[in-house]
């Protein structure tokens, strides 16, 4: 797809962000570790294409609520807390074709159902995540 038509899509009012970056052996797609870091990176910090609030909630409440998962997407006391801590000026991604599965820079903290699973920029090998059904 060309730019100017991600761009249009980016910013149209039903547009959630998700990506489909699996990790096969072998075949290992970039974008499962550099889908979003390069929507924070790209296309809101050195394009302004879309404003941080818009691009967060795009990648968090709309596709939660457009999948129907009530417990996720926002924060409020009694729902899963998954939480990531973005540094704005340091965020980009870091995958290639050559390296698919190199993390983004720029995300010192992830909490999944309210476990570090990244303290200070490390894995911290905890695996409290499960799956989701609506």
């Amino acid at each position: 797809t060309d730019e100017p038509d991600m761009i249009a899509f980016m910013q149209h009012p039903a547009h959630v962000f998700g990506s489909d970056g699996l990790h096969l052996p072998g075949k290992t797609h970039p974008r499962l570790h550099g889908a979003l870091p390069r929507v924070l990176a790209r296309y809101v910090r050195e394009l302004g294409v879309l404003g941080w609030e818009e691009a967060i909630h795009k990648m968090t409440g709309g596709p939660a609520r457009r999948l129907g998962l009530r417990d996720r997407g926002v924060l409020r006391v009694g729902l899963a807390a998954d939480l990531c801590l973005v540094d704005r000026d340091e965020v980009r991604d870091t995958a290639t074709f050559a390296s698919p599965s190199t993390y983004p820079e720029g995300i010192p903290f992830v909490w999944v159902n309210g476990v570090a699973v990244k303290a200070g920029g490390q894995p911290t090998g905890a695996l409290p995540g499960r799956v989701l059904r609506p």
